[in-house]
């Protein structure tokens, strides 16, 4: 009888540690993380929801993916929820029993980085950003959202799946201009590009695959967030002109579609940018006031896209405000 006990349990403790692993210690998603491949290439990524986040998205409106090399995993962005990142992290472990060396964090905005949690707490990886990450918090006067304001925002609106228990999840290491890992055969370059979106803007080329995680440097198919006193359209056009160079195979934006047409995506963003800057540009040269320039200015090409409502009028603000200042120091003696 005691032999039987015993057996029992030991037969049962691969199946305990197996639930362990699998079952999701956050609130569970009910709209399932879906994984798409480079095609022939060992590179996974998940679009998502280009609107804003919400309960109807459940908080997934980023896009971020993996990097399966000989040597281990790199992940790059872990989404907007810790659910997400779970989500993300068994995804990884469905297709590769290789170790999750770094995470690397694109900027540190709330719609990237709260999935952390879940890699910081399952997985041993280091998790990577630039190095005026740091700034995300609540008395910092440069960040780009105050950390606190933002996760009570989060907690109401993407409630239950952020929630008490969420954080934020500082890096474990940083750099400041480029550093690049080097794992079996796969070289991958990590590109500082800010302050453009954030002051925290990174991309990561992945070579030889010819593959370019963008961050929100691009944005295809839908209106970026620009509404942030870090945002500097100036650099954002020029890291633009960088990623050009970079002359990727296949694209993966912070937002919106991924593309084999890399060049359309950028020109997309980078079209959208100099629509606006070219339009309060002329209002601030003319003294008009803000208001009327915006109820003026034509929006046709751009009214039915996904985040219009949300971000456009705030961009268009935010521009004005940058180019105003700009005016008003090339104006000093």
């Amino acid at each position: 009888m005691r032999r039987l006990l015993l057996l029992a349990l030991f037969t049962a403790c691969p199946v305990a540690a197996l639930s362990a692993q699998t079952t999701s210690p956050y609130p569970a998603l009910m709209i399932p993380l879906s994984i798409a491949q480079v095609p022939g290439k060992s590179v996974w990524y998940s679009t998502g929801n280009p609107g804003i986040p919400g309960k109807d998205n459940e908080g997934n409106t980023s896009n971020a993916g993996y990097v399966v090399t000989s040597d281990g995993v790199v992940v790059f962005d872990a989404l907007g929820t810790p659910s997400l990142g779970w989500a993300l992290l068994q995804d990884i472990r469905k297709r590769t029993d290789k170790k999750i060396r770094y995470v690397i964090a694109s900027h540190y905005h709330a719609d990237h980085i709260y999935g952390l949690q879940a890699f910081k707490d399952h997985s041993e990886a280091v998790i990577v950003a630039q190095e005026r990450s740091g700034e995300y918090k609540d008395n910092e006067p440069t960040a780009d959202e105050k950390a606190n304001q933002r996760l009570d925002q989060r907690r109401a609106a993407l409630s239950p799946w952020v929630d008490a228990n969420t954080r934020v999840v500082p890096p474990d290491l940083t750099f400041k201009e480029r550093m690049t890992v080097t794992l079996g055969e796969t070289r991958l370059t990590l590109i500082y590009a800010g302050p453009a979106h954030s002051s925290s803007d990174i991309m990561m080329m992945v070579e030889p695959d010819g593959v370019l995680f963008a961050g929100d440097i691009v944005q295809n198919a839908r209106i970026p967030f620009m509404n942030s006193e870090d945002v500097s359209t100036t650099q954002w056009l020029r890291a633009l002109d960088e990623v050009a160079k970079l002359d990727p195979k296949f694209i993966i934006p912070g937002h919106g579609k991924t593309s084999t047409e890399a060049k359309q995506a950028i020109a997309f963003t980078r079209d959208y940018i100099q629509y606006v800057r070219n339009t309060m540009s002329t209002a601030v040269q003319n003294w008009t006031d803000f208001d009327l320039a915006y109820e003026r200015a034509d929006w046709s090409n751009y009214r039915d896209m996904p985040a219009f409502a949300s971000n456009n009028r705030g961009n268009a603000y935010r521009i004005y405000l940058e180019l105003e200042q700009s005016q008003f120091k090339a104006d000093r003696p």
